[in-house]
């Protein structure tokens, strides 16, 4: 596990739970395509309603097209995931495809298919950081998403960087900040 900060839990979680996290440092090393499969097939087997598996993901490799479209659909205060090997958006098809009806747990079904990402990330020792901090706009002009689909989370891909000193101080302070979780009470409703 890449993590040497790994999440503070009061009941015993898995050691790939613990250690999952969001960097906003990357390297600047090419994610090999390997991983970037093993991500994609994580994804594939997360469950969704009726099987319908609602999520496709745009790729974009740094220094190819696609990506500098995805970065330049990321807002200012998410510009430092311009520095990552890989940018993925989510795309969702919002209707079931037996029935032709609106899925209502399609973003909540790629939520999950990303999460599976995020775990097999960890497993292969890099990292990923999905924000939401983009132009939906720029992003549905760019790569023509149709009327039934929306974009759901951008998606920043790599090593996080070992010297996090060599991040500006804002990002330096916001990446060593204690990871903090609500109680965990609060999560439970009350009846």
């Amino acid at each position: 596990m890449l993590n040497n900060n790994p999440a503070p839990h009061i009941h015993p979680i898995h050691e790939l739970l613990a250690n999952r996290w969001s960097p906003v440092g990357f390297q600047n090393k090419k994610v090999e395509m390997e991983k970037i499969n093993s991500l994609l097939e994580a994804a594939r087997w997360a469950p969704s309603s009726y099987n319908e598996q609602p999520w496709q993901y745009i790729i974009g490799f740094h220094g190819d097209d696609t990506f500098h479209k995805l970065s330049d659909c990321l807002t200012p205060g998410n510009s430092w995931a311009k520095s990552a090997p890989v940018l993925m958006l989510s795309v969702i098809k919002t209707f079931f495809g037996y029935n032709n009806k609106l899925n209502r747990h399609h973003l909540h079904d790629t939520g999950a298919a990303s999460a599976y990402m995020a775990l097999e990330a960890t497993n292969q020792n890099i990292a990923i950081h999905q924000m939401e901090g983009f132009s939906i706009e720029k992003a549905t002009q760019y790569f023509n998403i149709p009327e039934n689909y929306v974009t759901g989370s951008m998606i920043a891909i790599g090593y996080p960087v070992e010297d996090k000193n060599n991040l500006p101080e804002d990002l330096k302070k916001r990446d060593q900040s204690p990871r903090t979780r609500k109680p965990f009470e609060e999560m439970i409703w009350k009846v």
